[in-house]
């Protein structure tokens, strides 16, 4: 079987430490551990390995968070991965800081990547990893806290939780969605 793990972020220097780009650590963090590395490639930086029986085409657009939908669905194509082996990792300001939680398919929830690739294939039908960013801003100031850096303490946390985000994302690749699902919401 081969999967297709994307992990949804913006490129450039400026924002490799925001809440926006939770999606790309969560990836990296993946890459490391499977001994994976990225290439920039068509639409992205793409990488390939292995966990046990599985194949895994990591992901990371290129495109800009309001256009992932078009490096997903060229890779998926590429690839041949299908629909149900698409898993997509975001930040996501509706759950507090540091909650994970994993859905089969959707809304976008008013995120805009989410929303794009939904656009693009069609379908809210695809396995999402949700990492809570929190909302603890202003009103009219969301833009610059989901493109702000991380406090110190939330840097913390966020050390400590990647290890079980690598964790979901094999047992989404050996064991499918819903027994991931069951074993980490």
């Amino acid at each position: 079987m081969k999967y297709l793990i994307v992990g949804l972020g913006n490129i450039g220097d400026e924002y490799r430490n925001t809440r926006h780009n939770i999606g790309f650590r969560m990836l990296d963090a993946f890459a490391e551990a499977s001994n994976i590395a990225f290439e920039d490639k068509r639409y992205g930086f793409v990488g390939h390995g292995r966990v046990k029986n599985a194949e895994v085409v990591l992901l990371k657009p290129s495109t800009f968070m309001n256009l992932s939908g078009n490096a997903v669905r060229y890779w998926m194509n590429e690839e041949k991965v299908p629909l149900e082996n698409i898993f997509v990792l975001v930040d996501d300001l509706n759950l507090p800081f540091g909650q994970l939680r994993i859905r089969k398919q959707g809304s976008n929830g008013g995120h805009n990547g989410l929303g794009h690739i939904q656009s693009v294939l069609n379908t809210p039908n695809y396995a999402r990893l949700r990492f809570g960013i929190g909302n603890d801003y202003s009103r009219g100031a969301q833009i610059n806290f989901v493109l702000g850096e991380w406090t110190d303490e939330e840097e913390k946390t966020i050390q400590e939780l990647l290890p079980k985000t690598t964790e979901i994302i094999k047992s989404f690749c050996l064991q499918g969605i819903d027994k991931t699902m069951n074993c980490y919401n």
